[in-house]
């Protein structure tokens, strides 16, 4: 896996994920909460709009077409195909 960067819309911050680390992690230590429940991509609870670049999905919540869309994601479990992916937070 690598680095990538998320954006939060309403504020135009930018927060580095790390390899190592979710979307959600680097959210948190951000000080950006996102409500999860089971961490894995199988709830949907912390199911995130995508405003812009494309996700990679490695949930089990989205169906085929809908992770095609590229609109939303699972923070806490999906990454980013792109440099940056920017959330509708």
């Amino acid at each position: 896996m690598s680095s990538f960067e998320v954006q939060i819309a309403s504020s135009g911050k930018i927060i580095p994920v790390a390899a190592d680390q979710s979307v959600v992690q680097a959210l948190a230590a951000a000080g950006i909460e996102v409500i999860t429940s089971c961490g894995e991509g199988v709830c949907g609870t912390c199911l995130t709009r995508v405003l812009s670049g494309t996700p990679e999905h490695w949930d089990s919540y989205l169906t085929p077409e809908e992770q095609a869309a590229n609109d939303q994601f699972t923070p806490c479990c999906s990454r980013s195909e792109s440099p940056r992916l920017v959330l509708d937070l």
